[in-house]
């Protein structure tokens, strides 16, 4: 299993209720036919750095890769409507 998670550092506008309900709904309707199975999303608290991560866990590197190379324009071009902060993104192998 992979899992990208798209981390939001503190110091820019985030909308939570545009991100969980209508960003990732986006996110499922065009990669779960790319072995997207599950999806979370992280509210930093205290000291955290990051205001908001949202992982994505994908059956393989393989599936993911296509899925992403195949949509990302489409999910770059929502940013605008939950965030003004540029994401920084983790690829990881689950291994436990």
């Amino acid at each position: 299993m992979i899992r990208v998670s798209v981390l939001y550092a503190k110091g820019g506008k985030f909308d939570f209720d545009y991100y969980a309900n209508k960003h990732m709904g986006l996110v499922h309707k065009l990669l779960d036919s790319y072995g997207l199975v599950k999806s979370e999303v992280d509210k930093g608290i205290g000291d955290s750095p990051y205001v908001a991560i949202g992982h994505l866990v994908f059956e393989n590197g393989e599936k993911m890769q296509k899925g992403l190379e195949a949509h990302d324009p489409a999910l770059a071009a929502d940013l605008v409507n939950f965030s003004d902060i540029k994401p920084e993104f983790q690829v990881s192998e689950i291994i436990a």
